[in-house]
């Protein structure tokens, strides 16, 4: 099965979920990109791991690596390889001396170990195709400012929640919208409605 090699694009708050975030995982190769729904705790792992940062005591993700680095445990890969009913699923893959070891995880603690022992992170083309949505670099900028955080927080109308009635290609403008205001939640919703008529027309 074909997979695509992933890179973390951003960690951005949630919308709709109080203390939840949203990681966006990226194409290396094109502009195709996974919005993720994770929680605080494993967002905040996530950062630590990219930046680096060390706590007084290890966290969870420190423990497993270092039990992992201890018993001469190698994590080759993390996998994204199913997307049901709205939820990602991901595989740990391990080798200790010759054997290969796949290991069911979520995909926040997954790659919150990716990030602290540097392997790669990919997820398969089907996953993409099912659950990809396109964004641009242009996408990707600060939503610190207090301009975005009024967009985001701006309340959402009828016509925007009910998007089972809209039309092909206000379905199509509002995804873009969606994506431009960073809310990758709805950008989500709105792919899933655009995928389903897709798949109604086969």
């Amino acid at each position: 099965m074909n997979k695509i090699a992933l890179e973390i694009k951003g960690l951005t708050f949630s919308n709709s979920q109080s203390g939840a975030y949203v990681m966006i995982l990226g194409d290396k190769n094109s502009q195709r990109c996974l919005p993720i729904i994770i929680g605080g705790n494993e967002a905040q792992s996530i950062a630590m791991g990219i930046e680096n940062v060390k706590g007084n005591r290890p966290l969870t993700h420190d423990l497993f690596k270092n039990f992992a680095d201890s018993f001469g445990i190698e994590i080759k890969e993390v996998v994204i390889n199913r997307f049901h009913v709205g939820v990602f699923y991901a595989t740990l893959v391990c080798k200790k001396n010759d054997e290969i070891i796949m290991i069911d995880a979520r995909p926040s603690d997954a790659i919150a170990i990716a990030v602290r022992c540097g392997c790669d992170i990919s997820a398969y083309d089907s996953v993409m195709q099912e659950a990809g949505i396109i964004m641009d670099d242009a996408d990707f900028h600060d939503n610190g400012n207090d301009e975005n955080n009024e967009v985001e927080n701006e309340p959402e109308t009828e016509e925007q929640n009910d998007v089972e009635d809209l039309d092909q290609s206000d379905l199509e403008s509002l995804l873009r919208e969606s994506i431009e205001n960073e809310d990758y939640e709805k950008a989500a919703r709105i792919r899933d409605e655009i995928k389903k008529r897709d798949n109604d027309k086969e």
